[in-house]
């Protein structure tokens, strides 16, 4: 079922994949040998400066005991990065690395049941995941914050925002290729995605290991695309970052993703939000999100792109970061 959801023409064949890895081990089992006598070149590409600041990861404790971790680093204005199923905060990357060397102070976690936090079996749903971020925020003393969420974590920093966001705590936020208002086909928004595709997914849950190859391979970055550029790095991190987390963990997230209604909070932020999405994402259709979220925003401005894919942050990170920066210093 899901090789036709996500076709798969760019995967390795397996014994491809096997003989990288007999040949990796290899060059791993030679002896040190010493280096050239040449010098290597200094890398001269420039170097995020955090101030005094040490570069951090970390965990903490929310109410319920579930364990967090979360990387904090530099100094200056703090910007929040909110990361999609099934990944975790290594997904802002990119992200973390431009802003740091502009100035900002950059946090990502994982959230629960996701990456190198708690497994959790209870507590997988939109509003603890909000609460969590609010406990991230409360434990770091965060104040005049900016929130980036994709993909779910947009609908996480929307419903942050809208229910934790005053006392000077959020300064402005931005949702990228993310699920808000809702995604799920229902009487209130007829144009959604059919609750089957959701199914679709629970299903491949089942064997996630291969499922975790499909949806990189296929939509989420646009590899299906004829003339698509495809990097078997973004693919394979795509994977590590998934399997990382706990499968219960990401199968209920998937009930989450499709099928919270964020209008009511959407409606509640006063905030200025900046709302970025592309007419070609396969995962997050632009017909039922963006454009409807940015109307139910009080100050909501909409940041359309052509021919991107739903990860886009990665694929495209230069674009997005311009952009971002952009918004954040207006």
């Amino acid at each position: 079922m899901f090789e036709n959801l996500f076709p798969n023409p760019f995967a390795a064949s397996r014994r491809k994949v096997m003989l990288s890895s007999l040949g990796a081990a290899a060059v791993l089992s030679l002896p040190a040998v010493k280096a050239a006598a040449t010098p290597a070149k200094p890398d001269s590409s420039p170097t995020p400066s955090n101030g005094n600041k040490t570069m951090a990861s970390s965990t903490f404790k929310t109410k319920d005991g579930t364990e967090i971790y979360y990387k904090d680093w530099g100094t200056g204005q703090p910007i929040v990065f909110h990361h999609g199923w099934p990944l975790s905060a290594d997904d802002w990357d990119s992200q973390m690395l431009f802003f740091m060397a502009e100035g900002y102070r950059v946090i990502a976690h994982d959230r629960r049941g996701h990456g190198r936090s708690t497994q959790t079996d209870l507590g997988n749903d939109m509003d603890t995941y909000a609460a969590d971020s609010a406990e991230l925020v409360a434990h770091l003393d965060l104040k005049n914050a900016i929130h980036v969420g994709h993909s779910t974590g947009g609908g996480e920093v929307i419903r942050y925002v809208a229910n934790y966001g005053g006392n000077g705590r959020v300064a402005k936020a931005a949702i990228i290729s993310a699920i808000p208002p809702v995604m799920v086909k229902k009487a209130s928004n007829p144009g959604g995605t059919p609750i089957e595709v959701f199914d679709g997914f629970r299903k491949g849950m089942f064997n996630r290991a291969q499922f975790y190859v499909d949806i990189p391979t296929g939509p989420f970055y646009g590899y299906n695309r004829p003339g698509a550029k495809v990097s078997q790095g973004i693919i394979d991190n795509w994977w590590r970052q998934g399997m990382m987390g706990g499968t219960k963990a990401h199968y209920d997230c998937i009930k989450v993703f499709s099928e919270s209604d964020h209008t009511e909070d959407l409606k509640k932020i006063e905030v200025p939000v900046l709302v970025m999405h592309s007419k070609d994402d396969q995962i997050v259709p632009f017909a039922d999100s963006g454009p409807l979220a940015a109307k139910l925003l009080k100050n909501g401005t909409l940041k359309v792109y052509e021919d991107l894919p739903h990860g886009m942050p990665t694929t495209h990170s230069e674009i997005i970061n311009a952009d971002l920066l952009a918004f954040i210093k207006a």
